[in-house]
């Protein structure tokens, strides 16, 4: 396993656009959080005297001001903050929900494998986001709720890819010689099929985060995301598209900031996929 990862890590240094996209979102997470001490400004302080205001040097608001003259460095630094916590949270919601579901489909099979692909095929073809704005309008517009509705909602195809790579892993010679030693199911799922499909889960995953914020964004854009006075980039999008034609800034500077953070997501991903040599194990 550690030459493995040694390979791995060596094929990922050798791409140097995945490089260069670990470098920008480390360096956006450092912002993220030591950002605002940076600035005299606070997030949530309404500047009267410069309402709307466009970058500049002027009280020290770099990316300018909203329409309530707050400052807008600091609050695209807190959207960038809370999307990224939801894209990991839910996320994390995704990935253990679908590697659990996956691995007990892909093992046990026979019916059990058969009803739980049926179900997966039934929810796929669903309109899912409509799933989540019930919940938002039924249970209140929070970020908690948005990390468990969205991850609720985001494991389906992840589930697709445990199962396949489960079904292979089950045949392998380990995996029988822990049934002969009277292992149970549940000991021989979670201790030798689970962590011999970690390659795919941790790609799957790493891609599945910008696809999270996206949809976070998405939501936010509609209002039934993160709510005032808390904001995502989302968020702020939609306030900047209001203002589009008399306050560009507004809009293009977290719109910039979304679509840096995914366009290194992604890159980051695919170099990850290429260096662990993945291919989806969907079926």
């Amino acid at each position: 396993m550690g030459a493995f990862a040694d390979e791995a890590w060596r094929r990922l240094q050798s791409n140097p656009a995945a490089i260069a996209a670990l470098c920008v979102m480390c360096a956006i997470l450092a912002l993220t959080w030591f950002g605002p001490w940076i600035s005299p400004n606070d997030a949530q302080t309404l500047d009267w005297l410069h309402l709307a205001a466009p970058p500049g040097r002027q009280s020290a608001h770099w990316f300018g001001t909203d329409r309530l003259g707050r400052d807008l460095f600091v609050r695209t630094l807190a959207g960038t903050r809370v999307s990224l916590a939801i894209g990991l949270a839910a996320s994390a919601v995704s990935l253990l929900v679908g590697v659990t579901y996956g691995a007990i489909a892909g093992y046990v099979g026979g019916r059990t494998d058969h009803l739980m692909m049926r179900l997966i095929e039934i929810l796929s073809g669903l309109p899912l986001i409509f799933f989540v704005i019930v919940l938002t309008v039924v249970f209140g517009r929070g970020e908690y709720l948005l990390f468990f509705a969205i991850g609720a909602v985001g494991w389906l195809t992840m589930a697709r890819i445990v199962r396949g790579q489960t079904l292979s892993v089950r045949r392998r010679e380990f995996v029988e010689a822990a049934i002969a030693s009277g292992a149970t199911t549940g000991r021989i799922i979670f201790r030798h099929v689970v962590p011999n499909v970690i390659g795919p889960v941790i790609v799957y995953a790493t891609l599945t985060v910008p696809q999270i914020i996206l949809f976070e964004s998405f939501l936010s854009f509609l209002g039934l995301g993160v709510q005032e006075p808390g904001a995502s980039l989302g968020t702020l999008i939609s306030e900047g598209a209001a203002e589009m034609e008399a306050a560009p800034w507004i809009l293009l500077v977290p719109g910039g900031a979304l679509a840096l953070l995914l366009l290194c997501l992604n890159i980051f991903g695919d170099g990850l996929r290429d260096a662990l040599d993945v291919r989806d194990g969907a079926p």
